[in-house]
């Protein structure tokens, strides 16, 4: 094979890689594009249930004390047993 024709082969298989990658590249493009608008929209969402949840806190009223509604003052939050999460206990039938 002459020299002229392994460049001509070369040049042909270049020309086909730059083809793949281009059409690869375009994909990516077009997957970020839409990734990108999919993160807008998540980050949309989370500031309006963040505006929201605001919206419900304000709401909340205010405890007296430091303390856990329900609990007494003297009682601090770790000392409450995990399972009862803080409320009392029903009395025993």
């Amino acid at each position: 094979m002459s020299r002229i024709d392994e460049l001509t082969d070369r040049i042909e298989r270049l020309l086909l890689r730059h083809e793949e990658l281009r059409r690869t590249n375009d994909l990516l493009a077009q997957q970020v594009t839409v990734i990108t608008q999919e993160r807008d929209s998540l980050r949309a969402r989370l500031a309006a249930a963040r505006g929201r949840i605001d919206a419900l806190l304000d709401k909340l009223p205010l405890p007296a004390t430091g303390a856990h509604p329900g609990m007494d003052a003297d009682v601090d939050a770790d000392d409450v047993d995990a399972a009862d999460h803080g409320h009392p206990q029903p009395p025993d039938a």
